[in-house]
């Protein structure tokens, strides 16, 4: 039998663990030190790569000796909680990654939490050590007192600690040994995390933790082999949640090795693989021998608790940007994302709308990235909370919030939270003129919030969430203060329209954009909406006046990102999405039955 260590990589968002996972490459000489790896190798999509971010947990092994090492890489944003939370049942201990400097963050409470109630034991790694501010004696403290806080028992207390740099590619047993390489943690893996349980010669029994999709193989399960052998060509009985079974043959099986993925005849006890041969295989399902069926426990997935609507783009610039456009293409494409995604939900609520579902404003618009790119046009609607009701109390999401800023700034902060129904749990000092503030809020409460806090910080603080539970409903929170410049105009915006309109409030657009009516242009600098001429030119004469025809000057638009987008949009407005551009809209374009809807609503 082959000796095999499972462990997974968790962390806050942004501590450094695929780059860690980077360095584990290339010391076990997994990957030659001839080729070139490209930086944070695990993050394999486009939008990983540039948002810096690990959104789908992603597996890799490394052979060290004569052991190997299947290390999964998850994400550190609490948006992909769901993902974690599998993928901590398929291993057998955790290397916790704590920042030098920032110390424990909600997500790391998140993480933790989860790894402790499995019984998972963690080897803590102090990361980023050559940080200017890193202070990794007290990071050390704050993670002791994290594990007692969450009633971990004394082998989980008894941690071995790592100090490292990941990207400059050490880690060392203390502080004052000079720096080497990351041996250090490979030989901790095999010391401290315990082999897998499980034994080749009982019956077979899989679980799938993640899916992937392949278009000649179909869906392929991501599973760890509990117990016996699984070989290429047996015949398998898929189990189901539900507990329907159903017979099936193994057409390929997958091993990891480095970035590759290698086919194998055969795999036993305690490994990871890649199954393809199923076509009904989701996250959670079995694999059991058809002789001797023991189906292991589903796993639990975090419901989801944001949701928006997706529609068909029906402006008068529709049909003119994208490829995909119609409401068969959108539904097959949301329907896909399902099959590989498996915490986020659509339904079909009416001709060409979808209702999508998932655990956050990041993971919806990561989708809608990726489908603009692709091609797609669509609009959105603005992100709501799934509100629940149980024992006749109604109840919503709520989210622990940390807030990171300049001291000059708290003060606003808390203020501007506190209408949102935020409730302060802590204030501590964090040294050169900065405070961590913790805060319970409802996830209402955080839409819209980021964009407006990182002006009232001047970009210098730092916000993180992570979900809490479900609680009584709060009551009406504050929304957006500015009302919308709205066009009454179809066709090119002209600059001398826009300098008059400067005054008025914010713009979004600039001279020679194409407009129409129901569009936003701007920000109004008032609580009403203001319907607005951008195509206004000036009136021409032929009498000329001194300093009249100076050149226009206009202050740079205010870019709108998909994310700013949906943050800034009320309840009556769309974000229009298409490959080339973000426009944001009214939801009915004519003015006047804008006006009856809002006789409506307030009748």
């Amino acid at each position: 039998m082959q000796k095999i260590r499972n462990i997974a990589v968790i962390a806050h968002v942004d501590h450094g663990k695929t780059t860690l996972v980077d360095a584990l490459l290339k010391q076990s000489g997994t990957i030659e030190a001839h080729k070139e790896l490209m930086e944070r190798a695990m993050d394999s999509n486009e939008l990983e790569r540039e948002r810096g971010i690990t959104i789908l947990a992603k597996n890799t092994a490394i052979r060290y000796g004569e052991y190997k090492i299947n290390i999964i890489d998850t994400p550190g944003h609490a948006d992909f909680g769901g993902e974690v939370e599998r993928v901590l049942k398929m291993v057998d201990g955790v290397l916790l990654l704590v920042d030098a400097q920032e110390g424990v963050m909600p997500q790391t409470k998140f993480v933790v939490r989860k790894a402790i109630a499995l019984g998972l034991k963690p080897i803590l790694i102090v990361n980023k050590i050559d940080k200017l501010g890193a202070d990794p004696e007290r990071v050390v403290d704050e993670v002791f007192d994290l594990f007692v806080a969450m009633d971990a028992n004394e082998e989980q207390l008894d941690f071995p600690i790592l100090y490292a740099s990941a990207k400059e590619g050490y880690a060392k047993w203390s502080l004052e040994e000079p720096p080497k390489d990351i041996t250090p943690i490979l030989d901790a893996i095999i010391d401290h995390i315990p082999p897998p349980s499980g034994s080749p010669n009982e019956p077979v029994q899989l679980q799938v933790f993640t899916l992937d999709y392949d278009n000649y193989l179909g869906r392929i399960g991501i599973a760890r082999i509990f117990n016996g052998q699984v070989r290429r060509g047996a015949e398998l009985l898929l189990a189901k949640a539900d507990g329907e079974m159903k017979r099936g043959r193994v057409s390929k099986l997958i091993g990891f090795l480095g970035l590759n993925r290698l086919e194998i005849d055969e795999a036993q006890a305690g490994d990871i693989v890649a199954i393809a041969g199923f076509e009904e295989i989701d996250v959670g399902d079995s694999l059991v021998d058809p002789a001797n069926p023991q189906p292991l426990d589903p796993l639990h997935i975090e419901e989801p608790t944001l949701s928006v609507f997706f529609s068909v783009n029906d402006s008068p610039l529709a049909g003119q940007e994208g490829e995909h456009v119609t409401a068969n293409k959108l539904k097959d494409r949301l329907f896909k994302e399902v099959q590989s995604n498996i915490a986020m939900r659509v339904e079909e609520v009416g001709e060409g709308r979808f209702k999508v579902s998932g655990r956050g404003e990041l993971q919806i618009t990561i989708l809608a990235e990726k489908m603009r790119r692709e091609g797609y046009e669509f609009s959105i609607s603005r992100p709501e909370v799934i509100l629940k009701e149980e024992g006749g109390l109604l109840l919503e999401p709520f989210e622990y919030l940390v807030v990171d800023t300049p001291e000059e700034y708290s003060g606003t902060i808390i203020d501007k939270l506190g209408r949102r129904k935020a409730i302060m749990r802590s204030m501590t000092p964090m040294g050169e003129g900065h405070v961590r503030i913790e805060f319970e809020i409802p996830a209402r409460g955080l839409i819209g919030f980021r964009s407006e806090f990182l002006t009232d910080t001047k970009g210098e603080g730092v916000m993180n969430h992570s979900f809490l539970d479900f609680r009584p409903f709060v009551g009406e929170v504050e929304h957006r203060k500015h009302g919308a410049l709205v066009s009454m105009e179809q066709g090119k915006a002209l600059a001398y329209a826009l300098f008059n309109l400067q005054e008025r409030g914010v713009l979004f657009i600039e001279p020679g954009t194409q407009v129409y009516v129901g569009m936003i242009i701007g920000e109004h600098s008032r609580p009403n909406d203001l319907e607005v001429n951008p195509l206004k030119g000036k009136k021409l004469t032929n009498i000329r006046a001194a300093g009249s025809d100076d050149a226009i000057q206009l202050t740079p638009p205010r870019r709108m990102t998909l994310e700013r987008a949906l943050e800034w949009i009320e309840e009556d407005e769309l974000v229009e999405v298409t490959p080339r551009n973000i426009r944001l809209r009214k939801r009915y374009l004519d003015p006047n039955q804008r006006k009856r809807m809002a006789k409506q609503k307030k009748g």
